[in-house]
C-alpha cells in the first residue's frame, strides 16, 4: 500500500523487553506498531488472530498516513466486522504480551553465529607439517559440518483473494467449498467471508499462506476459476511477504 511517504525509523525503547508497543494512543506507541509490522503481515502468525484483535480494539482511530505499514495492517483488520473478529483463531491475551520482544537475546546469541567469511580454512603460510594438517583438516570439517547443518529460510507469502459470481442467485457457500477443495503442497487456506458488491450480489475474500517456491498466484486462479458454473472471476486483493 502507497498511502504516503514512509515514518523514518525510530528505536522502539521496548525492543528489547517483553512489555508489547507501550502507548497506543501516544506517537511512540505508534511508531513501534509501524516498526514491528514492517515485515509482518499480522501481529502473530500468518493469518488473522485474536492478537490482531486485541491491538486493533486498543486503537482509537486509524494511524497516520506516514505510519504506512501500521496503516496498511489497521485497514486490513477494519475490513472485518466487529463479530467476525471476535471469531479469528487463537486466544486473547494482555495487550502487553504481544509486539516486540527478545532482542537482547538474539543479539547476546549472536557472536556464536559467526560469518562463514570469517573461517581461515587454510591456516597460516607457514610451513606445512603434520600439526598444521591436523588443523587444516579440523577446521575443513567443522565448516562441512555447519554447512550441512544450516537451516534453510523457506519464502512464503499471505495472499487475500476476491473470487466472484456470476450473479445473486449462485450459492456462495458451494463456491467457498470448492475452493477449499483445492489442495496443493505449500497451500494453507485460511480465514474467509463474504462481502457484499452490490445489487445483491456477494463476493467471497479469502485468504491463504503460499510457499512461494511451490504455489504462485497462476495456480490459484486457474484452480479457482476452473469452477465456471460458479465462479465469473478471481482478483487479488492484497500479497504480503511473510
Amino acid at each position: 500500500d502507497k498511502t504516503g511517504e514512509e515514518a523514518p525509523a525510530v528505536l522502539c525503547p521496548f525492543s528489547n523487553i517483553k512489555m508489547g508497543f507501550g502507548d497506543l494512543s501516544s506517537q511512540q506507541g505508534l511508531q513501534c506498531l509501524n516498526e514491528y509490522l514492517a515485515d509482518k503481515s499480522y501481529i502473530d502468525g500468518y493469518v488473522p488472530s485474536q492478537a490482531d484483535a486485541a491491538v486493533f480494539k486498543s486503537l482509537t482511530s486509524a494511524p497516520a498516513a506516514e505510519l504506512i505499514h501500521a496503516l496498511r495492517w489497521y485497514n486490513q483488520i477494519n475490513s472485518y466486522e466487529t463479530s467476525e473478529r471476535t471469531t479469528f483463531p487463537g486466544e486473547a491475551r494482555e495487550l502487553s504480551s504481544y509486539g516486540p520482544a527478545g532482542a537482547s537475546a538474539a543479539a547476546a546469541a549472536a557472536p556464536a553465529d559467526e560469518d562463514d567469511d570469517d573461517i581461515d580454512l587454510f591456516g597460516s603460510d607457514e610451513e606445512e607439517d603434520e600439526e598444521a594438517e591436523r588443523i587444516k583438516a579440523e577446521r575443513l570439517a567443522a565448516y562441512a559440518d555447519r554447512k550441512s547443518t544450516k537451516k534453510v529460510v523457506i519464502a512464503k507469502s499471505n495472499i487475500i483473494l476476491d473470487v466472484k459470481p456470476w450473479d445473486d442467485e449462485t450459492d456462495m457457500n458451494e463456491i467457498e467449498r470448492l475452493v477449499r477443495t483445492i489442495e496443493q503442497d505449500g497451500l494453507l487456506w485460511g480465514s474467509s467471508k463474504f462481502v457484499p458488491v452490490g445489487y445483491g450480489i456477494k463476493k467471497l475474500v479469502i485468504s491463504c499462506v503460499v510457499e512461494d517456491d511451490k504455489v504462485g498466484i497462476d495456480f490459484l486462479e486457474e484452480s479457482i476459476t476452473s469452477f465456471e458454473d460458479f465462479v465469473q472471476s478471481v482478483d487479488v486483493a492484497a500479497f504480503n511477504k511473510i
